[in-house]
């Protein structure tokens, strides 16, 4: 699986949420991840909650690209989230 993203919106990201999309790339390798499928604006997404590589737990929103992922957001999971998360464990 290919991943990209957008350099700029990365670094917003980590300004905002403190999350950069390298690190939340990682959660998409989480094999206890769940994902849950939502109508975007112009395309279909996917919205991923799981743990990155540090250990947090995270929201990704990403689609996809031909063959590839583009993440679009990433932020820390609510407590709700988690709690969601850590039942799959």
């Amino acid at each position: 699986m290919g991943l990209e993203w957008d350099q700029r919106k990365s670094a917003a990201n980590l300004r905002k949420h403190g999350i950069g999309f390298a690190d939340a790339a990682t959660v998409l390798h989480d094999d206890y991840a769940i994902t849950i499928p939502e109508e975007g604006p112009d395309e279909g997404r996917f919205v991923t909650t799981g743990m990155d590589a540090l250990g947090r737990v995270l929201v990704v929103v990403y689609t996809w690209r031909e063959n590839r992922v583009r993440i679009i957001s990433a932020r820390a999971a609510t407590s709700r989230e988690r709690r969601q998360y850590e039942r799959t464990r």
